[in-house]
């Protein structure tokens, strides 16, 4: 029997056809949060972190920061051990990280038009307007992961093996055809379905690897053989080949390795050059606009793309919602001050490393906040390649900080 998965529209009544399915099969239903849950405690992450990388809201970093390289990769090799029973039903996005390869799953999507998904939330009690907002957000979610994936539109049903547009159908009706389909010999846990799930949980351990180490690849396995796709153009291309085969060649059951461009390789955009040292996840917190506006495109050509706040409450509510991994902090400004804010900061997020940069400061300051932990204090007008070395070296603290395999 087959391993289900259903991935639905919001108002499309996927929770319910799940649950009933499993009841019908007398499977066990397979929920994100058992998920997230398992590939946190493997893998040391927050498990809010995960459930962010799949269904948002948007970094405010922007982009896709090493951090969700990471996090997708270690939700990969979460699904490999999913996988390995065939008595589960699975609703959610998560769904989408299960190649094709696996024999014995059967992908379901519940979609629905418009119409029909904006009168099931009417019944729900929304407002039209309400509505009309849930079920963008939740399109625009799916978009964005299946792109992330895949590089296809949400609703490609080439992703399917089978695809129920919910306003033809009762739920009645889909369970019918989904257990159906799901007894077909075809699904069965074969010896070719077993081979392909040794295959997926080895390609995902050799994703996580590389994606620890910083490299956003797919990879993919056939019997000890590691393939890494590379998605993102390279000026060196053959040493980062070499690099990239090298390090998956010393994966525990990876007999042999070799990279090539894959289908998602991508041209450069304004710049071809990546460096691994900096942070990916970088916040400026200045009152002065034009200044921190400055600060931040001189960064950007130092492969860093900071985000900005311009007070402390506006950078202590950016640090609640996606917590940086080095901030760069004027002392001087309205509302809540630097020292204030390192102080929060420190408290809430030890992790984050935060650099003192002011035009204002005192050696009083200056040891206070050190005393607070900062870890480091500097004077503005600041040289750039000073400051740009300051961050190297506070991301390279958080980095052994978070110890070998470890997330943040």
């Amino acid at each position: 029997m087959a391993m289900i998965t259903i991935d639905c529209g919001r108002f499309c009544h996927g929770p319910a056809v799940a649950e009933a399915v499993a009841q019908r099969l007398g499977s066990v239903v397979l929920t994100d949060e058992a998920v997230f849950l398992a590939v946190a405690e493997r893998f040391s992450v927050v498990p809010e972190k995960l459930r962010r990388t799949v269904y948002g809201p948007e970094s405010f970093f922007g982009g896709l920061t090493r951090e969700k390289v990471r996090n997708v990769a270690y939700l990969r090799a979460g699904f490999a051990d999913a996988v390995t029973g065939d008595d589960t039903v699975y609703c959610g996005l998560g769904g989408h990280l299960l190649p094709s390869s696996l024999t014995h799953v059967l992908k379901v999507c519940l979609g629905g038009s418009h119409a029909y998904r904006a009168e099931r939330a009417a019944e729900e009690g929304l407002s039209k307007r309400e509505a009309e907002r849930a079920i963008r957000k939740d399109d625009e979610i799916r978009a964005e992961w299946i792109d992330l994936l895949w590089g296809r539109g949400p609703w490609d049903k080439s992703l399917y093996d089978l695809f129920l547009p919910m306003q033809e159908t009762t739920v009645e009706e889909a369970v019918d055809t989904i257990c159906d389909l799901a007894g077909q010999p075809a699904l069965a846990v074969s010896e070719l379905a077993v081979s392909a799930m040794e295959d997926f949980r080895l390609a995902a351990a050799v994703n996580v690897i590389l994606a620890e180490k910083g490299h956003d690849v797919d990879v993919v396995a056939c019997d000890g053989r590691a393939e890494v796709l590379i998605k993102k153009h390279a000026v060196f291309l053959e040493r980062v080949q070499h690099e990239l085969a090298s390090i998956a060649s010393e994966v525990e059951g990876v007999s042999e390795a070799t990279a090539r461009p894959g289908p998602l390789y991508r041209e450069p955009g304004i710049s071809f050059n990546v460096d691994l040292d900096v942070p990916s996840k970088v916040l400026l917190v200045d009152d002065e606009r034009e200044f921190v506006h400055t600060l931040s495109e001189r960064l950007q050509a130092r492969s860093m793309a900071p985000a900005v706040a311009y007070d402390g409450e506006e950078a202590l509510a950016l640090v609640e919602s996606d917590e940086p991994e080095v901030m760069v902090l004027d002392l001087k400004m309205p509302g809540i001050d630097g020292i204030e804010v390192l102080r929060r900061v420190k408290r809430s997020h030890p992790a984050t490393e935060v650099i003192i940069l002011t035009g204002h400061g005192s050696d009083a300051e200056e040891t206070l906040a050190g005393e607070i932990g900062a870890f480091a204090y500097l004077r503005k007008p600041v040289d750039i390649d000073v400051l740009t070395e300051t961050m190297k070296a506070a991301y390279h603290k958080v980095n052994e900080a978070r110890g070998p395999g470890a997330g943040d």
